[in-house]
Protein backbone atom coordinates (compact mmCIF):
# COMPACT_ATOMS: atom_id res chain seq x y z
CA UNK A 1 0.00 0.00 0.00
CA UNK A 2 0.69 3.77 -0.35
CA UNK A 3 3.36 5.55 1.95
CA UNK A 4 0.82 7.43 4.82
CA UNK A 5 0.25 11.45 3.67
CA UNK A 6 -1.16 14.17 5.58
CA UNK A 7 -0.99 17.85 3.60
CA UNK A 8 -2.31 21.04 6.08
CA UNK A 9 -4.24 23.25 3.24
CA UNK A 10 -3.88 27.05 5.20
CA UNK A 11 -6.51 27.94 2.74
CA UNK A 12 -6.71 31.97 3.30
CA UNK A 13 -5.09 32.01 6.39
CA UNK A 14 -1.92 33.50 7.80
CA UNK A 15 0.59 36.04 8.00
CA UNK A 16 4.30 35.92 8.08
CA UNK A 17 4.64 35.33 11.76
CA UNK A 18 1.70 33.71 12.11
CA UNK A 19 3.10 30.98 9.54
CA UNK A 20 6.68 31.29 11.00
CA UNK A 21 5.17 30.45 14.49
CA UNK A 22 3.53 27.47 12.92
CA UNK A 23 6.21 26.01 10.89
CA UNK A 24 8.10 26.10 14.08
CA UNK A 25 5.94 23.90 16.30
CA UNK A 26 5.26 21.73 13.59
CA UNK A 27 8.94 21.18 12.88
CA UNK A 28 10.02 20.83 16.38
CA UNK A 29 7.51 17.87 16.61
CA UNK A 30 8.04 16.35 13.52
CA UNK A 31 11.70 16.65 13.89
CA UNK A 32 13.59 14.68 11.05
CA UNK A 33 11.12 13.55 9.83
CA UNK A 34 8.55 10.55 9.88
CA UNK A 35 9.34 6.98 8.75
CA UNK A 36 5.82 5.77 8.01
CA UNK A 37 4.48 9.01 7.13
CA UNK A 38 5.17 11.86 4.89
CA UNK A 39 3.96 15.76 5.54
CA UNK A 40 3.43 18.93 3.49
CA UNK A 41 2.04 22.19 3.90
CA UNK A 42 0.38 24.25 1.31
CA UNK A 43 0.18 27.79 2.03
CA UNK A 44 -1.66 30.54 -0.03
CA UNK A 45 0.51 30.86 -2.77
CA UNK A 46 2.08 34.37 -1.44
CA UNK A 47 3.47 33.20 1.07
CA UNK A 48 5.25 30.06 -0.83
CA UNK A 49 8.42 31.92 -0.94
CA UNK A 50 8.72 32.27 2.76
CA UNK A 51 7.95 29.19 3.40
CA UNK A 52 10.31 27.54 1.03
CA UNK A 53 13.01 29.79 2.41
CA UNK A 54 12.19 28.76 5.72
CA UNK A 55 12.43 24.63 5.25
CA UNK A 56 15.23 25.34 3.33
CA UNK A 57 17.07 27.25 6.37
CA UNK A 58 15.76 24.69 8.88
CA UNK A 59 16.51 21.49 7.10
CA UNK A 60 12.44 20.48 7.81
CA UNK A 61 10.96 17.60 6.45
CA UNK A 62 7.97 18.86 5.94
CA UNK A 63 7.19 19.06 2.14
CA UNK A 64 5.89 22.18 0.51
CA UNK A 65 2.58 22.17 -1.87
CA UNK A 66 0.37 24.91 -3.38
CA UNK A 67 -3.47 25.08 -3.24
CA UNK A 68 -3.82 25.91 -7.58
CA UNK A 69 -1.99 26.07 -10.35
CA UNK A 70 -2.86 27.33 -13.80
CA UNK A 71 -3.86 24.83 -16.62
CA UNK A 72 -1.73 26.82 -18.68
CA UNK A 73 2.66 27.30 -18.83
CA UNK A 74 2.83 30.52 -19.94
CA UNK A 75 1.03 33.92 -21.48
CA UNK A 76 -1.69 36.41 -21.05
CA UNK A 77 -3.46 34.41 -18.00
CA UNK A 78 -3.63 37.72 -15.26
CA UNK A 79 -3.70 36.18 -11.88
CA UNK A 80 -2.84 32.84 -12.48
CA UNK A 81 0.63 31.01 -11.82
CA UNK A 82 2.26 28.07 -13.47
CA UNK A 83 3.14 24.89 -12.08
CA UNK A 84 6.40 25.53 -13.57
CA UNK A 85 6.76 28.87 -11.48
CA UNK A 86 5.73 27.14 -8.20
CA UNK A 87 8.37 24.23 -9.09
CA UNK A 88 11.03 26.79 -9.15
CA UNK A 89 10.45 27.58 -5.01
CA UNK A 90 10.69 23.78 -4.37
CA UNK A 91 7.25 22.99 -4.33
CA UNK A 92 6.47 19.15 -4.22
CA UNK A 93 2.50 18.88 -4.55
CA UNK A 94 -0.21 21.20 -6.37
CA UNK A 95 -3.60 20.74 -4.63
CA UNK A 96 -6.35 20.98 -8.12
CA UNK A 97 -10.02 20.83 -7.76
CA UNK A 98 -10.74 21.83 -4.67
CA UNK A 99 -14.08 22.13 -4.03
CA UNK A 100 -14.20 25.51 -2.73
CA UNK A 101 -12.29 26.22 -6.34
CA UNK A 102 -14.63 24.45 -7.62
CA UNK A 103 -17.34 26.55 -6.07
CA UNK A 104 -16.52 29.71 -5.57
CA UNK A 105 -14.64 29.93 -8.84
CA UNK A 106 -16.64 27.70 -11.72
CA UNK A 107 -14.15 25.04 -12.26
CA UNK A 108 -15.28 21.64 -14.25
CA UNK A 109 -14.00 18.28 -14.49
CA UNK A 110 -12.01 19.71 -18.02
CA UNK A 111 -10.54 22.44 -15.99
CA UNK A 112 -9.27 20.31 -13.22
CA UNK A 113 -7.36 17.79 -15.25
CA UNK A 114 -5.48 19.99 -17.09
CA UNK A 115 -4.70 21.50 -13.83
CA UNK A 116 -3.31 17.95 -13.20
CA UNK A 117 -1.61 17.66 -16.18
CA UNK A 118 0.36 20.82 -15.99
CA UNK A 119 1.22 19.91 -12.61
CA UNK A 120 2.82 17.17 -13.41
CA UNK A 121 4.34 18.42 -17.02
CA UNK A 122 6.18 20.81 -14.22
CA UNK A 123 7.18 17.76 -12.11
CA UNK A 124 4.72 18.09 -9.27
CA UNK A 125 2.75 15.55 -7.77
CA UNK A 126 -0.86 16.59 -8.31
CA UNK A 127 -3.25 16.04 -5.84
CA UNK A 128 -6.79 15.98 -7.41
CA UNK A 129 -9.91 16.36 -5.11
CA UNK A 130 -12.77 14.99 -5.85
CA UNK A 131 -16.63 14.59 -3.78
CA UNK A 132 -19.86 15.05 -4.06
CA UNK A 133 -22.69 17.84 -2.50
CA UNK A 134 -25.36 16.66 0.12
CA UNK A 135 -27.77 16.99 -2.36
CA UNK A 136 -26.08 14.23 -4.59
CA UNK A 137 -25.53 12.00 -1.95
CA UNK A 138 -28.91 12.27 -0.92
CA UNK A 139 -29.86 11.36 -4.13
CA UNK A 140 -27.75 8.06 -4.06
CA UNK A 141 -25.57 9.54 -6.51
CA UNK A 142 -22.11 9.87 -5.10
CA UNK A 143 -20.02 7.29 -6.35
CA UNK A 144 -21.23 8.10 -9.83
CA UNK A 145 -20.14 12.11 -9.43
CA UNK A 146 -16.59 11.03 -8.09
CA UNK A 147 -16.08 8.30 -10.70
CA UNK A 148 -17.11 11.29 -13.48
CA UNK A 149 -14.77 13.45 -11.45
CA UNK A 150 -11.95 10.93 -11.88
CA UNK A 151 -12.59 9.73 -15.14
CA UNK A 152 -11.90 13.46 -16.57
CA UNK A 153 -8.63 13.10 -15.31
CA UNK A 154 -7.53 9.58 -16.14
CA UNK A 155 -8.76 10.01 -19.82
CA UNK A 156 -5.76 12.16 -20.50
CA UNK A 157 -3.30 9.39 -21.69
CA UNK A 158 -0.32 11.52 -20.75
CA UNK A 159 -1.33 11.37 -16.90
CA UNK A 160 1.82 9.99 -14.97
CA UNK A 161 -0.34 7.99 -11.79
CA UNK A 162 3.12 7.36 -10.29
CA UNK A 163 2.71 11.41 -9.67
CA UNK A 164 -1.09 11.41 -8.70
CA UNK A 165 -3.00 11.68 -5.22
CA UNK A 166 -6.29 11.50 -5.09
CA UNK A 167 -8.22 13.14 -1.79
CA UNK A 168 -12.16 12.49 -1.49
CA UNK A 169 -13.61 15.64 0.13
CA UNK A 170 -17.68 15.31 0.63
CA UNK A 171 -18.39 18.55 -0.34
CA UNK A 172 -20.82 18.90 2.47
CA UNK A 173 -17.93 17.98 5.28
CA UNK A 174 -15.71 20.77 4.27
CA UNK A 175 -15.62 23.24 7.05
CA UNK A 176 -18.84 22.66 8.50
CA UNK A 177 -17.96 20.16 11.59
CA UNK A 178 -19.52 16.62 10.14
CA UNK A 179 -17.97 14.22 9.13
CA UNK A 180 -18.51 11.25 6.42
CA UNK A 181 -18.26 7.84 9.00
CA UNK A 182 -15.44 5.54 8.24
CA UNK A 183 -17.36 3.20 6.67
CA UNK A 184 -19.01 6.49 3.77
CA UNK A 185 -15.26 7.30 3.51
CA UNK A 186 -14.23 3.77 2.89
CA UNK A 187 -17.16 2.79 0.49
CA UNK A 188 -16.00 6.09 -1.73
CA UNK A 189 -12.24 5.22 -1.08
CA UNK A 190 -12.60 1.67 -2.18
CA UNK A 191 -14.32 2.62 -5.54
CA UNK A 192 -11.59 4.95 -6.07
CA UNK A 193 -9.28 2.53 -5.76
CA UNK A 194 -11.49 0.31 -7.99
CA UNK A 195 -11.15 2.46 -10.87
CA UNK A 196 -7.44 3.34 -10.61
CA UNK A 197 -6.61 -0.15 -10.83
CA UNK A 198 -9.02 -0.63 -14.45
CA UNK A 199 -6.29 1.40 -15.33
CA UNK A 200 -3.42 0.85 -13.96
CA UNK A 201 -3.47 -2.12 -11.60
CA UNK A 202 0.32 -1.87 -10.18
CA UNK A 203 0.46 1.90 -10.01
CA UNK A 204 -3.45 1.76 -8.36
CA UNK A 205 -2.13 0.29 -5.59
CA UNK A 206 0.66 2.58 -5.04
CA UNK A 207 -1.98 5.97 -5.32
CA UNK A 208 -2.24 7.32 -2.08
CA UNK A 209 -5.85 8.36 -1.35
CA UNK A 210 -6.52 11.39 0.83
CA UNK A 211 -9.80 11.46 2.71
CA UNK A 212 -10.50 15.49 3.28
CA UNK A 213 -13.82 16.20 5.50
CA UNK A 214 -13.21 17.66 8.53
CA UNK A 215 -10.49 15.12 9.24
CA UNK A 216 -9.61 15.82 12.83
CA UNK A 217 -7.67 14.95 15.94
CA UNK A 218 -10.73 13.27 17.37
CA UNK A 219 -11.58 11.07 14.29
CA UNK A 220 -8.54 10.68 12.47
CA UNK A 221 -7.37 7.40 13.73
CA UNK A 222 -11.09 5.83 12.93
CA UNK A 223 -10.41 7.15 9.54
CA UNK A 224 -6.96 6.60 8.92
CA UNK A 225 -7.56 2.75 10.28
CA UNK A 226 -9.89 2.12 7.35
CA UNK A 227 -8.22 -0.32 4.03
CA UNK A 228 -8.15 2.42 1.54
CA UNK A 229 -7.37 5.51 3.35
CA UNK A 230 -3.72 6.89 2.97
CA UNK A 231 -3.97 10.23 4.70
CA UNK A 232 -5.70 13.24 4.91
CA UNK A 233 -6.01 16.59 3.42
CA UNK A 234 -6.17 18.91 6.46
CA UNK A 235 -8.28 22.16 6.60
CA UNK A 236 -8.74 24.06 9.52
CA UNK A 237 -7.37 21.13 12.10
CA UNK A 238 -3.84 21.99 9.98
CA UNK A 239 -3.73 25.64 11.48
CA UNK A 240 -2.87 24.23 14.87
CA UNK A 241 -0.05 22.67 15.46
CA UNK A 242 -1.13 20.43 18.23
CA UNK A 243 -4.27 19.06 16.22
CA UNK A 244 -2.36 18.64 12.95
CA UNK A 245 0.14 16.97 14.82
CA UNK A 246 -1.94 14.59 16.57
CA UNK A 247 -3.25 13.31 12.73
CA UNK A 248 0.21 12.89 12.07
CA UNK A 249 0.74 10.68 14.58
CA UNK A 250 -2.82 8.86 13.73
CA UNK A 251 -1.20 8.62 10.50
CA UNK A 252 1.82 6.49 11.80
CA UNK A 253 0.11 4.59 14.03
CA UNK A 254 -1.78 3.50 11.24
CA UNK A 255 1.32 2.62 9.35
CA UNK A 256 2.20 0.47 12.07
CA UNK A 257 -0.90 -1.26 12.05
CA UNK A 258 -0.18 -2.01 8.58
CA UNK A 259 2.65 -3.49 8.37
CA UNK A 260 2.11 -5.82 10.94
CA UNK A 261 -1.22 -7.29 8.99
Amino acid sequence: MPRKLVVGNWKMNGSLAANEALLGAIHAQLGAGSAAVSVAVAPPLVYVPQVSQWLAAHGSALALAVQDVSNQSVGAYTGDVAAVMAAEFGVTYAIVGHSERRKYQAEDDARIAQKAVAAQAAGLTAIVCLGETLEQRDAGAALQVVHAQLAAVLKHVDLDLTRLVVAYEPVWAIGTGRTATPEQAQEIHAAIRAQLRAQSPQAAEQTPLLYGGSMNAGNAAELLAQADIDGGLIGGAALKAPDFMAIVQAAEQAAGVGAAE
